[in-house]
């Protein structure tokens, strides 16, 4: 199965846009699990059995993982394993943001989708298709490129104008009508910027879109459904990670966005 049916199965079978960001940093983990000889394993495991009946991803910040060293890919490598194990159906994201030349993107596509087993991964299209054709050729899995992203500075270059179209509009148009050959494109759309998501909506057609930035960011949940949803009324990632996963109860953290994401919808 593709990754893009993958997860619109999920979305249908548990009536849930939710993604749950396991931005597990080792100094943030409650005092109990820092204690653990493996503590980011142990605190996703914990999340992943409190909220995965409201999820239908889960995205991993490979940063917190790569930022403990080779302990820290083991246990991103172990959770991987434990969610294919209990949850087989929810999509899995490596929120890694990569894209280089044509062989180390090669190597960045082993690692991520053949030795880690992820289902997605975010791209940067800076480098171009050349950079992104190693993880494109990959059809069954899914390539989220950026292209409205939810930091501060993002459109120090993200709105620069390109024969008169924001370079946001151009990425979503590549990506729509040039990057998408295999049907595995998906794209991040800030929901910061709902505005800008309905302008995306509009070029991308039915592409799901990825959307950071609702919660501890600022982003308004229904201007972000209104503005994102396609017309099978899905097309959407909604992700919440510190609001989630840092919470006094996890699982009614997660029930809570989820019922609020189906009011709207």
């Amino acid at each position: 199965m593709k990754a893009v049916d993958k997860y619109n199965a999920r979305v249908d079978a548990v009536g849930s846009l939710l993604c749950i960001g396991l931005d597990s940093d080792v100094n943030k983990l409650p005092p109990a699990y820092r204690n653990n000889d493996a503590p980011q394993l142990a605190f996703n495991r914990h999340i992943i059995d409190a909220t995965a009946e409201y999820a239908a991803a889960f995205k991993f910040n490979m940063a917190f993982y790569e930022a403990t060293g080779a302990h820290g890919w083991r246990q991103l490598a172990q959770t991987l394993k434990y969610l294919r194990q209990r949850h087989p159906d929810i999509l899995s994201i490596s929120d890694a943001k990569r894209a280089d030349i044509g062989n180390t993107s090669a190597a960045y596509a082993r690692a991520i989708f053949d030795e880690l087993g992820f289902d997605a991964v975010t791209l940067n299209p800076y480098l171009g298709r050349d950079a992104l054709q190693p993880f494109l050729d990959y059809a069954d899995k899914a390539c989220i490129i950026l292209c409205r992203t939810s930091n501060p500075g993002a459109a120090e270059i993200q709105n620069l104008r390109v024969d008169g179209r924001t370079l946001w509009q151009v990425v979503a148009g590549l990506a729509a009508r040039k990057w998408n050959a295999k049907g595995n494109c998906m794209l991040v759309a800030s929901g910061t910027n709902p505005a800008e998501m309905a302008q995306i909506r509009a070029i991308v057609g039915e592409l799901t879109l990825l959307v950071p930035g609702i919660g501890a960011q600022g982003g308004d949940l229904k201007s972000a459904i209104d503005s994102g949803l396609n017309r099978a009324g899905r097309g959407l990632i909604i992700n919440s990670s510190r609001g989630i996963i840092f919470a006094d109860d996890p699982a009614e953290a997660a029930a809570s966005l989820r019922d609020a994401i189906n009011r709207r919808r």
